[in-house]
């Protein structure tokens, strides 16, 4: 059980997202909430559910999220919003409902900014002792006859030399596996944001087709409300365009066809929008 449990803590603070809800829940039991999570666009979406309002208690709700995430500390997560609302039956597209209509959707929501943990906190509580050491007398007995040449340097001068060789070494490496880490990370970033050509469209099923429409509305959204610059604006519209394409290409037999047809529309509009925004950005 403790294996368990010390696997998920390790998958929670490589930024695996299902450890960190698993996590989030089992501390917020007593609350009588319940949470759900999606990260996108560099922000983990945190959605807290409960049967009545009382239990979602804002203050609360903020203060403890804030506390367990820190204590995780996911890799490459620090944005995080926090929303809200009465306890309703699965929706797998409840980010998308909540962005398009956040006042009927929401009881409130939040965004908080996750602080970076130290990792020399531990060896600057250790420094001052080390100093008060270094401040001793470096020769004992400057009236020894011994001669000059025979004199050793003490030891605690020699483990602080050691001590800060390995400090140094340890930010040299750190530093190097972070850069290393954000380079793949850029990286897989733009294996998942690979474009699918209108060709392939035909080989998706229209479940395949409608769930890609929801992700790409969902992520041009979300973009859409932090885009200041032409080329964003672009690639947000260039995303409407592909999830009107793919609800438009849905077939008549699916479950959710009256729905996609529905959207395919609004998507249709909102790509225009968006390049009217990147057309006034040239202008």
């Amino acid at each position: 059980m403790s294996n368990l449990m010390n696997d998920i803590a390790k998958q929670a603070h490589n930024g695996r997202v299902p450890a960190i809800i698993q996590i989030i829940n089992q501390q917020m039991t007593d609350l009588g909430v319940r949470t759900r999570a999606v990260f996108t666009h560099d922000v983990l979406q945190l959605l807290c559910e409960a049967k009545n309002p009382e239990s979602l208690d804002k203050s609360t709700i903020v203060t403890q999220i804030r506390e367990i995430l820190e204590s995780i500390s996911p890799r490459n997560i620090r944005r995080v919003r926090i929303n809200s609302r009465i306890l309703k039956e699965q929706q797998l597209l409840w980010l998308e409902n909540i962005t398009q209509d956040p006042e009927d959707q929401l009881l409130w929501s939040e965004d908080i900014i996750l602080k970076k943990p130290n990792i020399f906190k531990q060896w600057d509580k250790r420094i001052p002792s080390q100093n008060a050491k270094n401040n001793q007398p470096i020769f004992n007995n400057l009236s020894s006859t011994s001669p000059p040449e025979k004199r050793q340097f003490p030891l605690n001068l020699i483990v602080a030399v050691a001590v800060s060789l390995v400090l140094g070494l340890m930010g040299f490496f750190l530093y190097n596996e972070l850069q290393f880490q954000l380079f793949n990370t850029l990286q897989s970033n733009k294996k998942n944001n690979v474009e699918v050509s209108p060709s392939s469209l035909q080989t998706l099923s229209s479940k395949e087709q409608f769930t890609q429409a929801v992700k790409l509305a969902t992520e041009a959204s979300a973009e859409g409300k932090v885009a200041d610059t032409r080329q964003e604006w672009l690639e947000i519209a260039q995303k409407w365009q592909q999830a009107a394409d793919y609800m438009a290409k849905v077939s008549p037999d699916f479950e959710r066809y009256k729905i996609a047809q529905d959207r395919a529309p609004l998507y249709r509009r909102n790509q225009e929008q968006a390049q009217q925004k990147a057309d006034e950005l040239n202008q």
